[in-house]
């Protein structure tokens, strides 16, 4: 029998509760460093991104009105992801994440699939990252001279930096990243609320409900631009699961975590379709456009003087945090996988300050690759890496869904507990979440060219990790101590 075999057979020869004190050993090392402050404002912030404060624009100049529809159907799915992973982290707080519980319920060929491809997501989201922070610099004409590939790689340095030091620093730059985002949304919130309670005309008009009818109600397009739209507002959510990472590192998360992923759901219908359904009672979705901020669009038509520079620096915040967010949890998963052996083992190793700095950089070494592409093709990196990003975290949310199938089926067989954070209406809830996921594969295949072709590479995908793992697979796949 081979020493892949065999491991493997080792592996599931285990019992639970066996399997269970092996994969907790790979927490060793961890710093529990995080604040609950912290990780309520970490699940705060990975439900905020740039696709709300920017991208909104187009979305609402495409679909109009019924976005806020879209947005909360997406952010329904986010939800019941969210709860699925909380449910996960209440039976075992890992900083492997679903790496871990993939290894745990689905095999260490899962685990790979899982952790390799959550890795892709966010290796190719922190290029774009951190190409949008060096476009977001050349707002100020100051600025200009620049080349755009030097603010890459200064960025670069900055978040690299701030992850090798530790645990904690990661966590309260994440705070107040956290912070900024969400007092500029509250700030919109009130002033709108506020300009729409005592009538006051935005940019001449009248403001109000039928601003909305009289400009095609609320699906001016049609339904069918509204569903086509859903492929790129679902990316709006990705990186809630950021969470569940962050809780191996957390103090007290069994009563922190619930809290704090109960609170999403309350404010994704606050932050992204109530902004959305104010900033249409407020001026005509035909006002909204491509690449201007929907919020920069409603405070200058209010004639509030400074605000192109102040949404700028909230923007360039959104754009470090899910940086800074991108690395913390590269490493994590990285050194998860190294400890099952889907990865290098000396990816594994810790530095001095209990951080997993192998993976760190071998992350930042990628992100290096796009301040290269930033000073070669700057004006097409978007396109090149945005898309691939988007299989990864697809994949990720379906592999969360997959393992707490598993749980709730190894619980039902009394082989584990029953933890009383409980995914609702599970298992439907699972099989309708990953139903919906399928759909938004399919409404990026006829995404043409960029979705169509994401897809058309989902083979040549699918063969870079069957090459990995036959190479893999000759280390040792069952790590399990003594």
């Amino acid at each position: 029998m081979s020493d892949d075999s065999a491991g493997a057979s080792t592996v599931a020869a285990m019992s639970a509760r066996e399997k269970r004190a092996w994969l907790d050993s790979h927490e060793e090392g961890y710093e529990k460093g995080l604040k609950p402050r912290q990780i309520q404002m970490i699940a705060i912030g990975g439900a905020i991104g740039s696709g709300l404060f920017l991208g909104a624009g187009g979305r609402l100049q495409a679909a109009g009105p019924a976005l806020a529809v879209v947005y909360a159907v997406c952010g329904l799915f986010s939800f019941f992801i969210l709860r699925a992973m909380g449910e996960l982290v209440m039976h075992r707080p890992t900083s492997g994440s679903f790496v871990s519980y993939a290894r745990e319920f689905l095999g260490e060929r899962g685990s790979f699939i899982a952790g390799w491809m959550y890795y892709l997501n966010w290796a190719m989201a922190g290029i774009v990252d951190i190409t949008a922070v060096a476009l977001y610099m050349h707002y100020w004409h100051s600025l200009d001279g620049v080349p755009q590939w030097v603010f890459a790689l200064g960025v670069v340095v900055l978040v690299v930096g701030t992850n090798l030091v530790g645990v904690k620093w990661f966590g309260e730059m994440e705070f107040w990243f956290s912070i900024v985002k969400v007092a500029a949304l509250v700030l919109f919130l009130v002033i709108g609320t506020a300009v729409l309670g005592i009538g006051h005309p935005v940019g001449g008009q009248a403001t109000g409900l039928h601003l909305i009818s009289e400009n095609g109600g609320l699906f001016p397009h049609g339904v069918l631009p509204a569903i086509v739209i859903t492929q790129g507002v679902v990316f709006a959510y990705a990186g809630v699961e950021l969470v569940g990472i962050a809780a191996g590192e957390a103090q007290d998360v069994h009563s922190v975590l619930p809290r704090a992923i109960n609170s999403v759901m309350w404010r994704i219908a606050l932050f992204y379709v109530g902004s959305v359904l104010l900033l249409v009672l407020l001026l005509p979705w035909t006002a909204y456009s491509a690449g201007t901020s929907p919020f920069v669009t409603f405070f200058r038509a209010l004639g509030v003087p400074g605000i192109g520079t102040a949404m700028n620096i909230v923007v360039l915040t959104a754009a470090l945090s899910s940086l800074n967010s991108g690395l913390y949890s590269t490493g994590r998963i990285l050194r998860s996988l190294a400890m099952g052996g889907s990865a290098p083992e000396r990816v594994s190793r810790m530095n001095v300050r209990n951080v997993p700095a192998q993976g760190i950089l071998i992350t930042a070494v990628i992100y290096l690759v796009g301040v290269g592409l930033n000073y070669l093709v700057p004006s097409e990196v978007f396109e090149i890496v945005l898309n691939v990003a988007s299989l990864g975290i697809i994949s990720t949310w379906a592999f969360i869904l997959l393992c707490h199938l598993a749980f709730r089926r190894a619980v039902r067989r009394g082989e584990l507990a029953a933890v009383g954070f409980r995914m609702p209406f599970a298992p439907a809830s699972n099989w309708l979440t990953l139903a919906f996921l399928a759909c938004v594969l399919v409404l990026m295949a006829f995404d043409y060219p960029n979705g169509t072709f994401t897809i058309a590479a989902v083979p040549a995908l699918a063969a870079a990790l069957a090459g990995g793992w036959f190479l893999m697979k000759g280390s040792s796949l069952d790590r399990r101590p003594g």
